[in-house]
């Protein structure tokens, strides 16, 4: 309970400064994108500034969008081999967000997501590819809906600063992955609405 408590001291202290001189540039962060922004250690999601959609074309008018509000995940980084990063996340099915919320219990019910029988979907990744300067590809195991299958994300690295606000190292990613969601035996619909599903992620990670 310390740490929370420290951070959130930490940032009532900073907020005063920012009133007291009236400029936010003092602690705006100095998000740097080059490789050294990296920095090793170990992550966790800051689940304040994190989203996890998935958008689904339905009968070709326009994308549906969902969102889980409640996701958690870590992150562990090596500056000096970014292949061997290590990414598991978790994502409490039961936080699906519509807007209606009808609807969202149709789509945890049996015909869809199950989230009675299924109310946790996790990743794990098992390999890092670097394809840019700021970009790469991470495959792992996605279960869903009870199913395990591979899945490859396509990775954005949005930079790494210190943040003074939260009193940590942060880092930002954009990601996201097509799946075939029968292949999940998610097959409700299937050849009526599509079944490709993509998945899209914005996540900052905070060093411990």
């Amino acid at each position: 309970m310390r740490k929370p408590l420290n951070r959130w001291f930490h940032a009532l202290m900073v907020t005063g400064l920012i009133a007291a001189s009236g400029c936010a540039s003092l602690v705006t962060p100095d998000v740097q994108t080059e490789r050294k922004a990296l920095r090793a250690g170990n992550y966790s999601l800051d689940q304040t500034h994190a989203a996890v959609h998935f958008r689904i074309n339905h009968l070709g008018f326009a994308d549906y969008l969902g969102r889980f509000e409640t996701v958690q995940a870590t992150l562990t980084f090596d500056e000096d081999d970014p292949t061997t990063a290590q990414v598991d996340a978790e994502i409490d099915m039961t936080s699906l967000d519509i807007a209606n919320d009808e609807f969202a219990a149709t789509l945890m019910g049996p015909d869809w997501f199950d989230v009675e029988a299924h109310p946790v979907a996790r990743f794990t990744s098992d390999a890092i590819t670097v394809t840019g300067e700021t970009s790469g590809t991470m495959t792992g195991e996605l279960t869903l809906h009870g199913v395990t299958a591979p899945v490859t994300f396509f990775v954005t690295f949005n930079g790494g600063a210190r943040d003074l606000l939260r009193s940590a190292y942060v880092t930002g990613f954009s990601a996201y992955a097509d799946i075939d969601r029968t292949d999940f035996g998610i097959s409700r619909f299937s050849g009526v609405i599509t079944d490709t599903v993509r998945i899209e992620i914005e996540a900052e990670f905070l060093r411990g």
